[in-house]
C-alpha cells in the first residue's frame, strides 16, 4: 500500500470531522474580561452616585415643581422598592448610564471616603472591606463584577469627604446665619476648616486617594484584566456656587439662605472657588501619578455648572423665573443645576434630604452624563473639560455639553 493510499482514510476522517463540526453549535461565550457587552462602572462618593438627582431645579413653594424622578429616585434593588445600601443614593439619573449599547453599573455611595467606614451608616470605600456578612468595599464589589462582565472604563470621584466637605459647608452656613453683616464671621479662617487644607493634611489625603486608585487597579487585575485593557476616568469636583459678584441675592440679611439656600458670605464664596476647590481638585488629579496609574484619563468638571450654579444670577427658583415646573421647555436653562443647602430645620415630613445639599441635581447629573459619554469616546477614552455649549436639551434629554 502506498503512502498516499494509507493516508486517504485519515484525510477522509479529518474531513468528516470538520464537516460534522459545522452542525454542532458552539458554546455561548460568557461575558468577562475583554468579551461581551461593554460596561462602564462608577465608584466613589456622592458626586458620582447621583445624590440630589431626584430634583430638576428648586422651588420653595412646592417640591412637586422640581420633583423629576419621584420617591423611587434612589431605589436600586431588583424590586425597585429600596436601596441596596441605605443612603448611598444611587440615583436613576446618575451619570454612568450612557446608553447606546453600553451598560452602566453604579457602585458609588454618598458619603463615601477613600476607605470604608462602618458606623451608624455603612459607607463602602474604595477598598476590599469584607465583613463576611455581605458588606463589601467598592473595590471588592468591582472585582467581583468585573470578573464576569466586560468592564471597559471605571469612573471615579473620591476625596471630597476626605477633606470633610460636608463639615466645611456646615461651618460656612452656620457662620453666615450666626453673624450680622456688620461683624461677619467667616468660615475660611475657622481653625476647624483651615485644618483640612494644611500641607500635611493635603499630603495625607492625597496618599489615601492614591491608595484608592491603586485598589481599583488591583481589583481589575484580580478580575483578569491587563492595565491596557481598561481605563480609569478620574473626575474632579465642580464649582457649586458663584463668586461674590455672581450671586443674585445680597449678602445682607438672611435671604441667601432663607430663600436661595446658599448661605455663604461673599468672602467665603470667593475662598471656596479660589482656594478650597483648586486644592481638592489638584489633590484628586495629583494622586494619579502618586499611585503610578498609567491607564488614566481625567474629566475636568470645575466649570461645568458655571451659569447654572446655586443662587447664580441668570437662573432662579421656579417661582422666581415664572415657570410652572420642570416640564417647561426652558426649565433647564432658567433654573439651577445645583441643589439648595438644607439645614437642620428640614422637617421629617419633607421629601428632601439634608445630604442632597450642594450636589448636582437632575440637570447637573444629565449634563455630566453627556460628558462622561464623550469621554468614553466609543471605547477609546479621552481626557477633557466638560463645559456648557448651548441651550435646551439634546435628543437624549441632556443639556448641550461639550468635552473640550
Amino acid at each position: 500500500m502506498s503512502l498516499f493510499t494509507r493516508a486517504r482514510p485519515l484525510v477522509a476522517a479529518v474531513s468528516l470531522a470538520l464537516a460534522a463540526s459545522t452542525f454542532i453549535p458552539s458554546a455561548a461565550q460568557a461575558d468577562g474580561p475583554g468579551s461581551g457587552t461593554p460596561y462602564v462602572v462608577s465608584v466613589g462618593d456622592s458626586y458620582i452616585s447621583g445624590e440630589a438627582g431626584r430634583w430638576a431645579g428648586s422651588s420653595n413653594n412646592s417640591a412637586s415643581r422640581a420633583d423629576r424622578l419621584g420617591s423611587t429616585a434612589y431605589f436600586d434593588n431588583a424590586a425597585n422598592n429600596a436601596e441596596q445600601i441605605n443612603r448611598c443614593h444611587r440615583s436613576k439619573s446618575a451619570e454612568i448610564y450612557l446608553g447606546g449599547g453600553v451598560q452602566g453599573l453604579n457602585l458609588a455611595c454618598s458619603g463615601a471616603t477613600a476607605a470604608t467606614t462602618n458606623g451608624s451608616e455603612f459607607k463602602p470605600g474604595l477598598d476590599f472591606y469584607d465583613n463576611g456578612g455581605g458588606k463589601l468595599g467598592q473595590a471588592k464589589m468591582l472585582q467581583q463584577f468585573a470578573a464576569t462582565h466586560s468592564v471597559k472604563m471605571v469612573t471615579v470621584s473620591i476625596g471630597g469627604n476626605d477633606f470633610n466637605f460636608a463639615d466645611v459647608v456646615q461651618s460656612c452656613v452656620v457662620d453666615f446665619l450666626g453673624s450680622p453683616s456688620w461683624w461677619k464671621d467667616y468660615c475660611y479662617d475657622d481653625n476647624s476648616v483651615k485644618a483640612n487644607f494644611t500641607s500635611s493634611n493635603v499630603a495625607a489625603v492625597k496618599t489615601r486617594i492614591a491608595t484608592a486608585y491603586a485598589n481599583i487597579r488591583t481589583a481589575m487585575r484580580n478580575a483578569g484584566y491587563a492595565d491596557s485593557s481598561w481605563t480609569l476616568l478620574v473626575q474632579n469636583y465642580p464649582s457649586p456656587i458663584p463668586n461674590a459678584s455672581g450671586f443674585r441675592y445680597s449678602q445682607s440679611g438672611y435671604t441667601r439662605q432663607s430663600t436661595g439656600g446658599c448661605g455663604f458670605w461673599d468672602a467665603d464664596a470667593n475662598w471656596a472657588n479660589s482656594t478650597a476647590l483648586p486644592t481638592i481638585n489638584n489633590t484628586v488629579t495629583g494622586a494619579i501619578s502618586q499611585a503610578g496609574i498609567t491607564n488614566a484619563r481625567t474629566l475636568n468638571l470645575t466649570s461645568t455648572f458655571n451659569g447654572r450654579r446655586l443662587c447664580e444670577s441668570g437662573v432662579g427658583l421656579y417661582e422666581e423665573v415664572g415657570l410652572a415646573n420642570w416640564t417647561a421647555p426652558t426649565a433647564v436653562d432658567r433654573t439651577e443645576w445645583v441643589n439648595q443647602i438644607r439645614t437642620v430645620t428640614t422637617s421629617g415630613s419633607s421629601p428632601y434630604y439634608i445630604q442632597e445639599s450642594l450636589h448636582p441635581n437632575y440637570w447637573g447629573q444629565m449634563a455630566t452624563r453627556s460628558c462622561v459619554r464623550q469621554a468614553y469616546n466609543s471605547g477609546t477614552p479621552k481626557s477633557g473639560s466638560c463645559v456648557r455649549t448651548g441651550t435646551g436639551l439634546t435628543s437624549l434629554g441632556e443639556p448641550k455639553m461639550t468635552l473640550q
